[in-house]
């Protein structure tokens, strides 16, 4: 087995009572790929800093193999001093590194370079933190909720790219199918201890559940042997009493070993206040468009949308998805075209920008609205407490300040404060955001049960295929398309993947930055690796055509699958690979095309 990169030892951390870390222990060696699982407030970030160099353990030691690189990827990364993205992406390079991969990888995320922390956007944000640890290809990548504010595009980019990394990663996320895809190894974080298995995310919650089921048997034991001995003790004492204090001890270890026990934490109860029923049109939208300026948002779309239907609206970002969902909730009136509502339309909506709540105001103030000790929910007052313990909170946690709250906190507080009014319309903007899988389990049985009617964003895959009935996609000039069934099967029908969208919206905001810029800015040029493309793809895509035109060959015999199965084994797979890449030099070759000829013209 190779050596660790990084290795902690039994590490312990409390924070007031109860410990948060006890005698935990995570070794992670060259190249392994590990998913950190556990709930919200469990202490995975702190292991990360941790294990980042960051915090300091109560006790308990960390090792980083000599010479090995570090990077970590917080939640909320610090711009503190630096003027523009590109010198907080270089400040993250070693002293010997180039400068160059921190410029490329800051154009493949979609930023220049020039934009000024101060003002960026929650997604923005994450692009320029991802750049900085992933531009020096470190040893190994500690990431902290990585898929966190980033469209669909972005997140299969930040996908594919660590994929064909040879860094080991550590990675917290609430994304089931980005640990999927990339784990190969599962740490389990509960109640203060690190349970792992040489498996991937894909099978850690039927691994997890056998776990609890064996837990809960051992407990159930444990109460019928204390029940017996107890039993015994007021009624079985006999004369010997060597042997009964013997006994007699055992018996309060029994009762120490119940008391010592930690449940597990229990799911939080959230159910949707709901309203009277709608009527069974809720709204239908016919030809509407929006623009600005010359460029169009929104053109020519209509859709009907009937009592019970779950929508998913889906896209780069920049395509306009909050500009669509608000134009079919009133909240925007469109330029063109008509919207008509329903009957007896009762509406909730959940915003993704959290930061609209005062950070200094109390979580009690912020269920209440700062009026009292009770929350209206279903028309009838309920004590705050009684509230804040259907999602999870602790009493204690009564005057907690917001700005005190971890993310999945926020996320569970914004969940409370929407599903607290009646409601026969859900409007969801990423409710997913920093919610941990038990409670995004939970939100998806809540939806499931809703009687009404839910229009939702969101980038997370997984939660889309299990939640909504139809998928509306942008396929480019305003043009928008509604496909019947989740994510995957709007993948299926298409035949395409967004990236197309994604190129187009960020060419459009690259347009747009540079309106706001002064004239005086540098002109774009074709940087070394995409001249490189330009001059070398030609041929890249010449000998993958005489490639193909081998294999073809090969396969053009009729018999020679009951000649030699292997080799036409072979000959198919290496036929599907070069198209495949055939398919992706021609793409990347057209792209970089169009990009020379704009700049020239420019």
């Amino acid at each position: 087995m190779a050596p660790p990169l990084i290795q902690l030892k039994d590490i312990a951390l409390t924070f007031g009572g109860t410990p948060l870390l006890s005698a935990v222990e995570l070794s992670v060696s060259a190249q392994e790929r590990v998913c950190l699982i556990g709930r919200n407030g469990s202490g995975k970030s702190t292991l990360l800093k941790i294990a980042a160099g960051l915090v300091e353990p109560d006790s308990g030691s960390r090792f980083v193999q000599p010479g090995a690189t570090v990077r970590y990827l917080p939640q909320e990364p610090d711009f503190a001093g630096f003027n523009t993205t590109l010198a907080y992406v270089e400040a993250g390079l070693g002293p010997g590194d180039d400068r160059y991969p921190a410029r490329y990888v800051l154009e493949q995320l979609g930023l220049r370079g020039d934009e000024d922390p101060a003002h960026l956007s929650g997604g923005e944000a994450r692009r320029a933190a991802l750049a900085r640890v992933l531009a020096p290809s470190p040893d190994i990548l500690l990431l902290d909720e990585p898929t966190n504010h980033l469209d669909l595009t972005t997140i299969e980019w930040l996908e594919s790219e660590l994929d064909g990394r040879r860094s080991a990663l550590v990675i917290i996320s609430h994304d089931r199918r980005f640990l999927s895809n990339l784990s190969r190894a599962t740490a389990w974080l509960d109640r203060g201890k690190i349970r792992q298995i040489d498996r991937g995310f894909a099978g850690f919650e039927a691994w997890r559940d056998e776990v609890l089921a064996e837990e809960e048997r051992e407990q159930h034991k444990l109460d019928r042997k204390i029940v017996n001995e107890e039993h015994w003790l007021r009624y079985g004492v006999s004369g010997r009493r060597k042997r009964n204090v013997k006994r007699l001890g055992d018996l309060h270890a029994l009762r120490q070993q119940r008391r010592d026990y930690r449940g597990t934490t229990g799911n939080a109860n959230l159910a949707a206040t709901e309203a009277d029923k709608s009527g069974k049109l809720v709204i239908e939208a016919k030809n509407i468009g929006r623009s600005y300026g010359d460029r169009k948002i929104v053109d020519d779309f209509s859709i009907r949308i009937q009592r019970g239907d779950r929508i998913g609206i889906v896209g780069p970002n920049g395509a306009g998805k909050t500009t669509l969902i608000e134009m079919l909730t009133g909240a925007n009136p469109p330029d063109t075209g008509s919207i008509r509502f329903g009957a007896n339309i009762e509406m909730a909506t959940l915003d993704q920008h959290r930061e609209s709540l005062d950070p200094k105001s109390t979580l009690a103030e912020a269920l209440t609205g700062g009026r009292g000790d009770h929350v209206m929910v279903s028309g009838k007052p309920k004590h705050v407490i009684g509230y804040m313990k259907d999602f999870l909170f602790g009493e204690e946690q009564r005057r907690t300040p917001l700005e005190a709250l971890s993310g999945g906190e926020r996320g569970r507080l914004m969940l409370a404060r929407a599903l607290a009014k009646p409601s026969n319309l859900l409007v969801l903007d990423e409710p997913t955001n920093d919610l941990d899988l038990e409670t995004l389990d939970v939100l998806e049985d809540m939806l499931g049960d809703y009687e009404g009617t839910v229009i939702l964003i969101s980038h997370d895959r997984d939660f889309l295929d299990r939640v909504v009935t139809s998928v509306i996609v942008p396929e480019g000039d305003g043009k928008w398309i509604e496909y019947a069934g989740g994510y995957s099967d709007m993948l299926a029908q298409r035949g395409v993947d967004l990236k197309r969208e994604a190129k187009a919206a960020a060419i459009e905001r690259k347009k747009t930055a540079s309106t706001d810029t002064s004239s005086s800015a540098p002109k774009r040029r074709l940087n070394f690796n995409e001249k490189h493309a330009l001059e070398t793809l030609p041929k890249t895509i010449a000998k993958l055509q005489a490639e193909i035109a081998k294999q073809q060959r090969h396969l053009d015999d009729p018999d020679l699958y009951k000649k030699d199965r292997k080799k036409f084994d072979q000959a198919s797979d290496a036929l599907t690979k070069a198209q495949k890449e055939l398919q992706e030099a021609e793409d990347k070759w057209l792209e970089l095309e169009v990009l020379r000829e704009e700049i020239e013209q420019a």
